[in-house]
């Protein structure tokens, strides 16, 4: 073969390389998303579906990002049985990550699929201590009831004063797993559970439940269940004025619920992980005044939050990786470390956990939720500021006699 024949193909394969590389866009990665957008959970999965959106949104316009990403929601109608066959749908065409199980019945439905194809689902909001380890394959950005169940035991036996509690609850698996733990852990902590009442969901007539409640006189009650259970519960309760405590979950934890409850859901004591929309954090502002640009001034809730971190934590992990299943785990162990996201910082653990930590929140007068650890906190500062003013107004008067007699 002649010099000028071998420049000519090494001059060929260098053209070649470079339309490859650079007239060749990057193969777009698919990215699929199974959330209850109807049903009794469409308030959380709807949520959580603006909150992806504008993550979404940050990402496409993103120019250094790569691989390209597409996005496909699906509508699961908070069946736990279709959720599974649209994960199924999705890990069939292709898709290798799917965000999804928005409740903790969705996520367990979903696991068989999971481990049969291989394939990642990652959760913004299951938070069931039954999936904790449950797949090699599963993550969540919400942390297990657990941590939040043991919060709400720990702050009514300890900070609150309660010493008998009334554990009210729909009957369905996220109230009975939240009580499953809330229970054993406030007897731990050295209270004591009077009963446990359990009505079947969408029940209306409340009544004789909370009746029976109160018959029991307990210091507080604890309500476990969905929005619509949970605010049932409390207006049942505040018609037949309730006078002591009443403690939730974060399951109440939406602005849209509260409003509709009004006057009667102040006072409610809730727990769940920290997002503080009006927080200083310019990340937590720029997704703050996104969500308000596209949804008509309203304020983001936890749920929409999450869909935010969830998509963020989903393309960091893809961020520069071929599509597989395995490229996306390992950027979700090993790229996902203190990773800033507006929930708080996060990262998993060895089993897919994420560490988060809640807090004790009470919704105030103005119908917002207020951090009462930092209320407690407030108030015993005014305290000690009015003590220090009486300290020196005291020593002033006793000055002054004590010119005036000399």
């Amino acid at each position: 073969m002649g010099t000028t024949q071998v420049r000519w193909l090494a001059t060929l394969f260098i053209l070649t390389l470079s339309l490859a590389v650079v007239g060749c866009p990057a193969e777009s990665v698919k990215v699929g998303a199974v959330l209850p957008l109807e049903g009794e959970a469409a308030t959380y999965g709807v949520a959580v579906k603006r909150g992806m959106e504008l993550a979404f949104a940050e990402v496409q316009a993103d120019e250094t990002f790569a691989p390209p990403l597409e996005l496909e929601f699906l509508d699961s109608g908070s069946d736990p049985t279709k959720a599974q066959e649209q994960l199924e749908q999705l890990f069939g065409q292709g898709v290798s990550t799917v965000i999804g199980g928005v409740t903790s019945g969705e996520a367990k439905q979903m696991m068989d699929v999971v481990d049969r194809y291989d394939r990642i689902l990652l959760s913004p909001t299951a938070s069931s201590p039954e999936l904790t380890g449950i797949s090699r394959n599963f993550y969540r950005i919400w942390p297990s009831d657990h941590t939040e169940a043991n919060k709400m035991a720990q702050s009514a036996a300890q900070g609150l004063g309660v010493e008998t509690i009334v554990i009210i609850a729909e009957e369905q698996p996220y109230a009975k797993d939240i009580q499953s733990v809330f229970e054993p852990a406030f007897e731990g902590f050295g209270g004591e559970v009077l009963e446990t009442i359990e009505f079947p969901p969408n029940t209306t007539d409340l009544e004789a439940l909370v009746a029976r409640a109160m018959s029991l006189d307990p210091d507080a009650v604890y309500l476990a269940g969905y929005v619509d259970g949970i605010g049932s519960m409390i207006k049942a309760l505040r018609a037949k004025n309730y006078g002591g405590k009443i403690l939730t979950t974060s399951a109440f934890a939406t602005p849209s619920a509260i409003a509709e409850m009004g006057d009667a859901a102040a006072g409610v004591f809730l727990t769940q992980t920290v997002f503080e929309p009006h927080s200083d954090f310019a990340h937590v502002q720029k997704f703050v005044n996104a969500y308000k640009t596209a949804y008509n001034g309203e304020v983001p809730d936890i749920y929409a939050a999450h869909g935010y971190d969830v998509m963020k934590v989903l393309a960091e992990a893809l961020r520069g990786r071929p599509n597989i299943p395995g490229e996306v785990k390992k950027g979700l162990r090993d790229k996902i470390k203190e990773f800033p996201g507006v929930t708080g910082s996060i990262q998993f653990d060895d089993k897919g956990d994420v560490r988060k930590f809640p807090r004790l929140y009470v919704i105030g007068s103005d119908l917002l939720l207020v951090d009462y650890n930092e209320q407690v906190r407030l108030k015993q500062e005014e305290i000690k500021r009015k003590r220090e003013s009486l300290r020196k107004q005291l020593e002033a008067i006793q000055k002054k006699a004590t010119d005036i007699s000399g």
